[in-house]
């Protein structure tokens, strides 16, 4: 069988890892991929917003199943093309993906079908968003209602943080033209569950924890994440269950009812208040870095997982009892501003899985060219041992300017 994943970064590295493990997978192509993929799957260089190239590319191959990895795929309606013309996709349509496309198509689907979640308010206007917060206790949640990989969530503990805030969003339109949702602020600790959806179909994988400050004790600026393990030993089997019928069984019901069935990777991103379990976001694919430290205890075949689910059939999951833990290395200045093509040395001489995210190849060597650019997973029957082993392999990566979290893990430890 041949696959085609679609996106570039270190989520899809491991779905290729994953997929790459199937007996029945003969070709792999990564569209576009990164270099670090190379020796996995054969790079196509089209965009993955290229729906017309995309689709071209899938009947030219006879590709048999198709995997979109970023949400921004979804958004462009890659898997309604595909569907259309009887070509087999593992990803929700544009219109059910809305459930990360759209902030406040989410959030009136939870306060419609009761779906626990924060209270909030959607603004198109600076100042009524600045007044309503002005009579607000902080900190407080404001959110971009639309896409921006991962970084249009600000939590404002004061009133000057808000007013930069809303005046980036509404007024300069940072990550583009759209409205904003303001939301209380919650507390507890948040866990990842994602769930493979086919209608009301849902079967969970093992939750994960990500890591989103740049720096050891969740300090510094948010970002697209420092790393994540799984298990979570502070999420307890109960509270899972009740995860799952609660908030991820009534979503995809709800998405049912709503005209716009769900099938592909529903992704709970939830936190354990002293309220109870609650919804902070939904994404409508694998979360990355969550994706890294999942598919690794996945011992059943992807490939055979993907199609049951697309085809409606049941499916037993088999589930490794390891803890993961993976570790990211980012240029430094990341989140920020930072500089590329800085030679990596030792990658060979590593016995962890290491997933691309941002890399480039120059006369045989890698070189860095994204902002988060490596990411190492190590499993072990503990979480210390797996968090000894990823730390251990990531100081052994030669490279002067990248820098990693060392404490990956350390809520549950």
């Amino acid at each position: 069988m041949k696959c085609l994943v679609i996106g570039r970064g270190g989520r899809c590295h491991a779905i290729i890892d994953a997929l790459a493990k199937s007996k029945k997978v003969t070709q792999i192509f990564a569209a576009p991929g990164n270099d670090g993929m190379r020796n996995l799957a054969t790079l196509v260089n089209i965009e993955e917003t290229d729906v017309v190239k995309m689709l071209d590319f899938a009947k030219k191959e006879k590709i048999d199943l198709t995997i979109v990895g970023p949400e921004i795929a979804l958004e462009a309606g890659m898997v309604d093309a595909f569907k259309e013309v009887g070509l087999k996709i593992f990803g929700p349509t544009a219109s059910a993906a809305m459930i990360e496309t759209s902030k406040e198509f989410a959030k009136s689907l939870m306060m419609k079908y009761k779906i626990p979640t924060a209270s909030y308010r959607t603004f198109t206007d600076y100042l009524e968003a600045l007044a309503y917060i002005k009579n607000q206790s902080f900190p407080i949640v404001i959110k971009y209602n639309g896409l921006a990989s991962g970084k249009g969530v600000v939590i404002a503990h004061n009133l000057e943080e808000a007013d930069k805030t809303l005046h980036e969003m509404l007024i300069e339109d940072f990550f583009g033209d759209s409205s904003v949702l303001v939301e209380e602020y919650l507390e507890g600790p948040e866990f990842s569950l994602m769930c493979l959806v086919n209608n009301e179909m849902v079967y969970p994988l093992p939750i994960a924890q990500d890591h989103k400050r740049a720096f050891d004790g969740d300090k510094g600026p948010n970002t697209g994440g420092m790393g994540a393990y799984s298990n979570v030993d502070i999420i307890s089997q109960e509270d899972i269950e009740y995860a799952v019928e609660n908030i991820m069984k009534k979503t995809a019901s709800a998405l049912v009812k709503e005209g716009v069935p769900f099938t592909g990777l529903l992704y709970g991103g939830l936190m354990k208040t002293c309220d109870g379990i609650k919804v902070i976001e939904f994404n409508a694919r694998f979360g990355d870095p969550e994706t890294e430290v999942i598919l690794p205890r996945i011992k059943s075949d992807l490939y055979d997982v993907f199609c049951d689910i697309i085809d409606g059939n049941k499916i037993d999951l088999e589930i490794s009892d390891d803890y993961t833990l993976g570790v990211v290395l980012a240029s430094k200045g990341y989140p920020g501003k930072y500089e590329k093509s800085f030679l990596i040395e030792n990658l060979d001489d590593l016995d962890v899985k290491v997933y691309h995210m941002g890399t480039k190849i120059k006369e045989g060597k890698f070189y860095t060219a994204g902002g988060r650019v490596l990411i190492v997973v190590a499993s072990g029957k503990t979480l210390k041992e797996a968090q000894t082993k990823a730390n251990e392999a990531a100081s052994k990566i030669k490279c002067e300017n990248l820098f990693f979290r060392h404490d990956i893990g350390y809520k549950s430890l």
